[in-house]
């Protein structure tokens, strides 16, 4: 037998361009749909991890127990001198005050940040094994592209009514 050496006679896989449309349609939202989780992950890592931990105004491991007999003011001065897990934890105590606080340092958006990135990831892993399933079904391409895409759309969407509401 002749070996011929053309581009696509000794790929193992078939390229993306090789695909049929509902499988690029797949491979297409799934990149998309990550793209916004990871900027929602990053968001997260930014606003509850990094600027508590950078900004605070102390450090992270210092823990003031001047008053003993308190039993209150250690447990008050633990939750605001970690500097980590609370957003601001210094300003949240101000909370009562008819100032308002801008929205990256209230809970809804610290709520809604963790919110979007863990739901879509999760969502996303459902809408792959569906995709994939959904292209091998005996119907039109048309009809297999939009069943495709279709669920990554609504997860959009619903990331943003819930973000609508912040």
């Amino acid at each position: 037998m002749s070996r011929n050496n053309s581009p696509g006679r000794n790929q193992k896989w078939p390229t993306l361009a090789q695909l049929p449309l509902p499988a690029k349609a797949l491979v297409s939202v799934v990149i998309l749909t990550m793209a916004v989780a990871m900027v929602g992950a990053l968001g997260q890592i930014i606003v509850h991890d990094i600027i508590p931990t950078f900004f605070s105004g102390q450090p992270s491991g210092h823990h003031d127990n001047s008053d003993k007999s308190d039993p209150n003011a250690s447990k008050e001065s633990d939750q605001t001198s970690s500097g980590r897990g609370d957003l601001f934890s210094e300003e949240s105590d101000q909370a009562v005050t008819p100032e308002k606080q801008p929205l990256y340092q209230t809970e809804q958006f610290v709520w809604t940040l963790k919110w979007t990135h863990i739901h879509i990831f999760g969502m996303n892993i459902i809408f792959i094994f569906m995709g994939l399933i959904t292209i091998f079904l005996n119907i039109s391409i048309r009809a297999r592209t939009w069943l495709v895409i279709l669920p990554f759309i609504g997860v959009l969407v619903d990331i943003a009514a819930v973000w609508k509401e912040v």
